[in-house]
């Protein structure tokens, strides 16, 4: 496990999106899993930057998102496929037929992620899984828990998780109270791991990612068992390093 320590936001996001920028200059078709939240909206804003500077091409690339809020419609303004093409497919020259993410609307919840896992199996699997960390240790919608579930699946969210997710919007009723996630067994297949944090409420979950005891209690501690992950963290998530 790599970790990067950076300055500040801003410096963060220009690295993470740097790393991921050298992975589709290596491979023009490579397959990305990417993550929705405030941490990776700076680094999506870099690679929108890079893609119109002609810097790196989108249009052979794929992508697979780690969750979807079970009840949202694609286009609903919270929803993951919304927040997605806002945030970056809408400003890149990326074919939205080839960016997957799960359906919250599916009318049969457990053949959806069976059909989700059969897609990314069929694509080879992501070349690169972009994770943000929870403050308590979750990764995608995985929380801490006695057992971790390894495919995609249904889960229910935490009370400390609906409050996380409750700023984006209107009253804290709306936030959906079920997702679909992307398991920390197919978290785990990825070639290699990105996992971006800032500011000072994350710094217990890093530590406990990076240097704590392997628990499901700790979902993101599952991580030091994966091959290759580099952690970029700014100075305040990294202060109990």
């Amino acid at each position: 496990m790599k970790v990067i320590v950076t300055k500040n936001y801003d410096e963060l996001s220009k690295v993470a999106a740097n790393e991921m920028a050298n992975i589709i200059r290596n491979n023009p078709k490579a397959i990305l899993g990417l993550a929705t939240g405030g941490s990776p909206v700076g680094m999506y804003k870099e690679l929108i930057k890079m893609n119109q500077l002609g810097e790196i091409d989108f249009s052979k690339v794929t992508t697979v998102n780690l969750d979807e809020y079970v009840g949202l419609s694609g286009d609903h303004p919270q929803s993951y496929r919304y927040f997605m093409n806002n945030t970056l497919f809408n400003h890149i020259n990326i074919d939205k037929n080839n960016t997957y993410v799960p359906n919250g609307l599916a009318e049969n919840i457990e053949e959806e992620c069976k059909n989700y896992d059969a897609k990314i199996a069929e694509l080879g699997g992501t070349d690169v899984q972009l994770l943000g960390i929870g403050n308590n240790g979750h990764i995608a919608f995985n929380e801490p828990d006695t057992s971790l579930v390894s495919g995609t699946h249904l889960t229910g969210l935490t009370d400390d998780t609906i409050k996380a997710n409750a700023r984006f919007f209107d009253t804290i009723d709306e936030v959906p109270k079920t997702a679909l996630t992307m398991g920390l067994g197919g978290i785990m297949k990825s070639k290699k791991i990105i996992v971006i944090a800032s500011g000072e409420s994350k710094a217990e979950a890093v530590k406990g990612m990076v240097s704590g005891k392997i628990s499901t209690n700790m979902p993101a501690s599952m991580l030091q068992m994966h091959r290759d992950v580099v952690v970029i963290v700014d100075e305040d998530a990294a202060k109990l390093l």
